[in-house]
């Protein structure tokens, strides 16, 4: 195809506006002209002719050099090859209208090769678009993304181009929501105080009804309550980001991942703590728990179980309290994995909660397929459960929903697990104990088992854990008389001359005390030798 290079001059006639050209009187001074550049390309679908165009080239070497990185990005595509031709040829056109800087060769045959856009002109929402339809995950964590990505991604970063996304662009994002959360509690505050003044108008007499209306309009003009967007959801967004930006590295749409770089605040798992006398006195004054993750100990563990003995899901909470289930785990189990015969149990599916919707699923993680091996009384528990719902059978009789399932409604259908949730925080409120999540009893299980002596690897298969760092790190909560016994075994390892002295005085001090003891009965028995016994009459 015929491609030239050519000097221009855009000096125009005063009178008639148009352009001199070769007319020009300044035309043959050496600075005076630039050179352009015309490439013809390869015809449209249409039949219509284009062409590469680009002028202000200050020299004709310049201009020359022009033309040839042209005709090296034409010649990427094979002779044969009436696709490629035609993709690069689209290319030159858009970059020659856009007046952009022509793209690298080495980097145009890698994306004509892996079948990518040869421009980057892809922005974020589209590639973020495209990555959201492609993921194959379970419905919830789906619409986790889906709200990061709509809520979050999108207005901040959703237009740039996404093979120019900087770190820079992700630390003003995450900067912006910072701020934003400072203008959402400033807001919820002034709802707040007004609701509560609300509260304290009276409803009787025409000026406080008017006063009500005129604050309730007030009200209803203010932003709802909102949730601020923690560290916890941060880091969330920023984990859906890099890991789509991962799937675009691995897809060559680009070479480098900002999200992996971005700094930003870090998240401070809270730990389990014991609900110990102190502790629950003080819950008591105050109605304050000192950690959002709360054990109990055994013996409010015990006084529990023997509080909810009654309650139809009785077996459940036991199962929970010793076996460490999850709340979906525990909802899901069926029978058909539950083998009382060999005292074990295999976790291999769980009810999950989207919304309030309720589906099946498959447990998260490799990890969570598990065997979990049951003790004798859990065995009885689970037997008499049984028998309970096979009487529930019968009395249902047509009517019974036949889910298979360990743990159902008095109908056989599902659990809901938020209702379940609900029904655990109303036990417990009635027991009068101190507060606990129904997740805590998971906390609780792995406490007790890692109190008893259990080998941690043993506990972190139990509960599902993937590596027994997280059980270290998250469940083993020391119970007092558990600390207690390796602070006195770990004193003991080191020989201290003030302890040595200490009890060399105590021995010498309980000598000299058995020793006045003795004494003090020698003089009682030689005084009872020296009297003289009355005669007989």
């Amino acid at each position: 195809m015929k491609g030239s290079t050519y000097r221009r001059c855009s000096c125009r006639d005063p009178k008639t506006g148009k352009e001199l050209g070769t007319a020009c009187p300044r035309r043959n001074s050496r600075n005076h002209c630039t050179y352009s550049i015309r490439q013809e390309l390869s015809s449209r679908e249409d039949g219509s002719r284009r062409s590469f165009a680009r002028g202000g080239y200050s020299s004709l070497k310049a201009a020359q050099a022009g033309l040839d990185h042209v005709r090296a990005l034409l010649g990427l595509a094979e002779a044969d090859d009436p696709e490629g031709t035609e993709l690069i040829a689209a290319m030159l056109a858009e970059v020659s209208s856009e007046k952009s800087p022509l793209p690298d060769v080495e980097e145009t045959r890698r994306r004509l090769n892996s079948g990518q856009d040869l421009i980057g002109s892809l922005t974020v929402t589209e590639w973020l678009d495209r990555w959201l339809a492609g993921k194959r995950i379970r419905k919830s964590g789906l619409n986790r993304y889906e709200t990061d990505i709509r809520v979050h991604l999108k207005p901040h970063i959703g237009g740039r181009r996404l093979d120019r996304l900087r770190v820079s662009h992700l630390s003003e994002m995450f900067t912006a929501i910072v701020d934003a959360n400072a203008d959402l509690m400033e807001q919820n505050t002034q709802r707040k105080a007004a609701v509560a003044e609300l509260a304290t108008v009276p409803w009787k007499g025409s000026e406080n009804r008017a006063r009500r209306k005129a604050m309730k309009a007030a009200i209803d003009a203010m932003p709802p309550i909102r949730r601020v967007t923690g560290p916890s959801t941060r880091q969330h967004i920023k984990a859906t980001l890099r890991a789509s930006l991962n799937d675009a590295i691995g897809q060559q749409i680009i070479t480098f991942n900002p999200g992996a770089h971005v700094e930003i605040d870090s998240v401070r798992k809270p730990k389990a703590l014991v609900w110990t006398d102190e502790r629950v006195a003080k819950w008591q004054q105050t109605g304050e728990k000192p950690s959002p993750v709360m054990v109990w100990t055994p013996e409010q563990t015990g006084a529990f179980l023997d509080f909810v003995a009654g309650d139809r899901l009785y077996a459940m909470w036991h199962l929970i309290a010793f076996c460490g289930l999850r709340r979906g785990e525990a909802c899901g189990q069926p029978w058909s994995e539950t083998n009382l015969d060999t005292h074990s149990l295999t976790v291999s599916a769980q009810l999950v909660q989207d919304g309030w919707d309720v589906e099946t699923s498959e447990p998260k993680t490799d990890s969570g397929f598990r065997v979990v091996a049951l003790d004798d009384d859990t065995v009885d528990v689970l037997t008499h459960h049984r028998k309970q719902q096979d009487a529930d059978r019968e009395a249902w009789a047509t009517a019974w929903v036949d889910t298979g399932l360990v743990f159902t409604q008095a109908d056989g259908s599902w659990l809901h697990p938020g209702k379940v949730t609900d029904l655990f925080e109303r036990l417990v409120a009635a027991s009068g104990l101190p507060p606990i999540r129904l997740h805590d009893l998971r906390h609780g299980a792995a406490t007790l088992m890692l109190a008893a002596g259990i080998d941690v690897k043993i506990v972190s298969d139990t509960l599902g854990h993937s590596d027994t760092r997280i059980t270290r790190d998250i469940y083993q909560s020391v119970l007092p008389h558990v600390g207690k016994s390796a602070a006195e075994a770990t004193a003991k390892l080191v020989p201290l001359q003030r302890k040595a002295e200490a009890e060399k005085a105590a021995r010498k001090a309980e000598k000299a005390r058995k020793e006045t003891q003795r004494t003090k009965k020698t003089r009682a028995g030689s005084g009872k030798k020296g009297r003289r016994k009355k005669p007989k009459k």
